[in-house]
């Protein structure tokens, strides 16, 4: 068989991180049935943090889009772990994301986009998915974005 999304992030020249570390009293990933749900992935590369603050205040939307991105690769790192190969999603079912953000800043969803459209890159149709981008006064560590998935993956 093939490893089509493998070859895809080979493709892309994207390396799938290490899973990062828990930062409290969780797993970074549980399997429920054909259901693989995230616990929410900040923005670490390299064991540190890319950024830290609020949008609007101290971070541009472009770094923020970027952090999003990362937490994507983040989570996808901790569904490999569990599913031991990526072409056993056979649907990204939602992607929540929020964004640590000053009370006018109102463009969630364009920091959101950098997690759905790394998505989309990899997996093509399979990651068309439902999607909340939400608003936050602060986030773990300060971080200015967080991204949980909730993927299909074959038996």
């Amino acid at each position: 068989m093939t490893n089509t999304i493998e070859n895809r992030l080979i493709e892309l020249g994207i390396t799938l991180p290490a899973v990062a570390a828990p930062v409290a009293a969780y797993i970074p990933a549980q399997k429920s049935g054909n259901l693989i749900f995230t616990s929410g992935q900040l923005p670490m590369r390299d064991g540190a943090l890319m950024t830290t603050g609020i949008l609007g205040v101290d971070v541009e939307i472009d770094d923020a889009y970027a952090c999003a991105r990362q937490c994507a690769l983040n989570a996808l790192a901790a569904i490999k772990a569990i599913v031991g190969d990526l072409d056993k999603v056979t649907q990204i079912v939602k992607v929540t994301g929020y964004v640590a953000s000053h009370p006018t800043f109102t463009n969630q969803p364009a920091v959101v986009n950098g997690a759905s459209e790394l998505l989309g890159e990899i997996f093509g149709e399979l990651a068309a998915h439902a999607r909340s981008s939400i608003g936050m006064a602060v986030l773990p560590l300060n971080a200015p974005v967080e991204i949980e998935l909730i993927v299909e993956v074959s038996q």
